[in-house]
This record gives C-alpha cells, structure tokens and sequence, in this order.
C-alpha cells in the first residue's frame, strides 16, 4: 500500500518552497485581497496562516514582482488587493517553466529503459 503525501512534517520544506509558486498563480487570476488568497490557499496543500502571508507579500512587492491598489469596502476600512506587475508575470512565468522542467527530469529519472 502506498502512502499518500500529507500535511505533516515530512513536506514543510517543500510546501514553504512552492509557496511562492501557489501564491503568484492565485494572484495572476485578478487582483485579489489578502484574506481572499488565504481562504483560496485553505483547504490545499498550500494552507497558511496571515504571519507566514504577510512578510510573502511585502517581500514581492518590495522585489516589485506585485504592485497593489487600494479599494474601499462595504464592511470597513480600504483593501489592498494585490496583482502581478510585469516583472511578477515574468517570475510567474518562469516558475511554470522550471516546474514543467523538474516534472519531466522527474519523470525520466522513473522510467524503465
């Protein structure tokens, strides 16, 4: 019987890693608000909590990879709802290549000759 992966210890590292990856998809979809990207994020592999999402955040806006813009809301104080700049939609890019590309060495390394 095979073992499925799951959210324990053994795949944080991994998951921290592809982070980035999971975030940047969601936020390539429309600008999106940051309690929205966590409840998107919750209930996947890629669940997180606001300490690890913020500093993500702020780090990828400082690398000018998002920019973000406010929007007043019905229910309180103004939004930022982040989006990808054109350098994030390069990042973004270039995540999905190398992924394709560790998918198919992956691959390759498990097929029979």
């Amino acid at each position: 019987m095979t073992e499925q992966p799951t959210q324990d210890s053994d795949f944080t590292g991994l998951r921290k890693g592809l982070l980035e990856y999971a975030l940047l998809r969601v936020i390539s979809s429309k600008p999106v608000y940051a309690a929205d990207i966590l409840e998107r994020l919750n209930g996947t592999l890629f669940a997180t909590s606001e300490g690890t999402l913020y500093p993500l955040l702020s780090r990828l806006k400082r690398e000018g990879t998002l920019a973000y813009d406010w929007a007043e809301s019905e229910t309180g104080p103004p939004r930022k709802y982040y989006r990808l700049t054109g350098s994030g939609e390069k990042r973004l890019n270039g995540l999905q290549e190398y992924w394709q590309q560790l998918e198919t060495t992956l691959d390759s390394l498990g097929a029979t000759q």
